[in-house]
């Protein structure tokens, strides 16, 4: 049975898009799951963690792999890496246009992390229609939140009108994610913290989401 593909996608740069992927990975393989990466993004940050991780912590990188492919060459890579890993997981690059088609069409969810301002949930619309357009389904993640904030509420309160399926797991804007990402590593490793808690309860529900799928 072919594993499950996550396409991570978002129009806007700077929306945690990355670093969102790379929790993601980690997530699954404490769940017991084996992951591959693939990055199509030319920026190649997402290869940049894993080949840090690689030479850092080389144990931290069992049952997992990492490619690079093109927009147009997705559809073969990620059929290779389906058939030999349970979670494939594309990261692209910042932008909502017909190179992005193909990652959506391979996926079985898109995940679109939304960062807390109202450019980023501009930005989210033309990734969603993309993905209804390819007959996807598509998670919004907030991300880099500030619980409590007059604007936290504002964008959570924008996209409930959005039409979209919005992950009960938020990720806080949180300065552990950037350090563990320096280092080849997850805010999911380690000792037990917030942003730990926060990877675990999103890792679960996008595999709740993908096993009833």
């Amino acid at each position: 049975m072919a594993g499950s593909v996550i396409t991570v996608a978002q129009q806007k740069g700077g929306s945690g898009k990355t670093t969102l992927s790379a929790n993601l990975a980690i997530g699954m393989r404490q769940a017991g799951r084996s992951v591959a990466l693939i990055d199509t993004d030319p920026q190649g940050s997402l290869g940049r963690w894993f080949m840090t991780r690689l030479e850092q912590h080389p144990e931290g990188v069992e049952d997992m792999e990492f490619a690079t492919s093109s927009a147009w060459g997705i559809t073969y890579e990620c059929r290779k890496l389906a058939d030999r890993f349970d979670v494939v997981i594309i990261d692209t690059p910042p932008k909502a246009d017909s190179d992005l088609r193909p990652a959506l069409r391979v996926a079985d969810l898109v995940i679109v992390p939304v960062s807390m301002s109202h450019l980023d949930l501009w930005a989210t619309e033309s990734v969603l229609d993309l993905a209804r357009r390819e007959d996807r389904e598509a998670l919004m993640v907030m991300n880099r939140t500030r619980p409590g904030t007059r604007l936290s509420s504002e964008i959570a309160g924008a996209a409930q009108q959005m039409q979209a399926r919005i992950a009960g797991s938020q990720l806080a804007n949180r300065v552990g994610y950037a350090e563990a990402f320096g280092h080849g590593l997850s805010a999911a490793e380690g000792r037990k913290t917030p942003a730990r808690a926060e990877v675990e309860a999103l890792t679960a529900e996008v595999a709740e989401i993908l096993s009833n799928g």
